[in-house]
């Protein structure tokens, strides 16, 4: 018979699932038409976007305080990379001047943006696992 305990793989696919789980809630489900607004052309685009990755920092936050308190940083972690990682992907200077979503560097930019996302929750993972051992 298993053990009810879980070990060190059982926790991380744990974390895996919330992190991705949190991403989902806070990137699509929970985001607004207002946050939508993140793609402005002029600095009005600071406010929607700072709420949609506070958003997310605070999702983090409630991991980050369930699972190790001492980690809580990595929230602001999490908000100026989502922060930085959208500016680029929706600024229409920069990524998101290929809005045309028919075209390959729009799923480019696209994918480009999740994978950073995740790259970003990978990350966060590796230090909450961490600084339990």
């Amino acid at each position: 018979m298993k053990s009810i305990i879980m070990n060190d793989i059982q926790w991380l696919f744990l974390l895996l699932v919330l992190f991705q789980v949190k991403h989902f809630l806070a990137d699509y489900v929970f985001q607004n038409v207002y946050m939508l607004q993140k793609s402005r052309a002029g600095w009005d685009f600071a406010p929607p976007l700072a709420i949609h990755c506070g958003v997310h920092a605070l999702m983090t936050l409630a991991i980050a305080l369930w699972w190790s308190p001492a980690c809580w940083w990595l929230a602001i972690l999490d908000f100026v990379v989502h922060f930085t990682t959208d500016r680029i992907k929706a600024g229409p200077r920069y990524l998101g001047r290929f809005s045309e979503m028919t075209s390959k560097s729009y799923w480019v930019a696209f994918g480009f943006d999740q994978m950073v996302h995740h790259l970003t929750h990978i990350y966060i993972i590796w230090v909450l696992f961490n600084s339990h051992h």
